[in-house]
């Protein structure tokens, strides 16, 4: 039986998102009442980027154990909090404008080169992420394997700093 190929339906999508969080960052702050205190929402990321760390550090270890029925459970688990993560991330972001980071000296320049290989890494883990989903539900174990081994670093990388992220620039919501 010939696999489906989602190829095109991934690269839709990836440039979809990352398209709608580029104009969020473009667009004016929304200006209607909201009816809770949105400074709530970049704590909630950091809690959802969390769990998805933890996520994908169980599916890591499940799956060198080989046991695949927990893996995929994980990492599962671990794309349920990223989406609630980018709800919550482009809600935040259609609500009101950018935190600017406040600090100076060494602790900035710590700052912005996190942030900026969160970003960029972010960007690139959203199609490998899919892919490698895909490949794992096909059962399509070396190709799964090929991706996965660029994809869960990425991936651990992007939650772990995400947090961090929040953690430095927390201070000037």
């Amino acid at each position: 039986m010939r696999e489906k190929n989602y190829t095109p339906l991934i690269a839709i999508l990836s440039v979809a998102l990352v398209a709608i969080i580029t104009v969020l960052f473009f667009l004016p702050a929304y200006d209607g009442e909201v009816g809770f205190d949105v400074k709530l929402l970049p704590l909630l990321n950091a809690i959802f980027n969390c769990f998805t760390f933890i996520a994908l550090s169980v599916a890591l270890v499940a799956i060198m154990k080989k046991n695949v029925k927990l893996h995929r459970r994980f990492i599962a688990a671990a794309f349920g909090s990223t989406t609630l993560f980018l709800v919550s991330y482009v809600t935040y972001h259609y609500l009101t404008e950018s935190t600017s980071y406040g600090g100076d000296g060494i602790l900035r320049t710590i700052y912005l080169f996190v942030l900026l290989t969160h970003i960029v890494l972010a960007i690139v883990v959203v199609p490998l992420a899919l892919i490698s989903v895909v490949r794992g539900l096909q059962m399509n174990v070396q190709k799964h394997r090929r991706i996965a081994r660029w994809t869960m670093p990425i991936w651990l990388y992007v939650s772990f700093t995400g947090v961090v992220v929040y953690l430095m620039i927390s201070p000037y919501y």
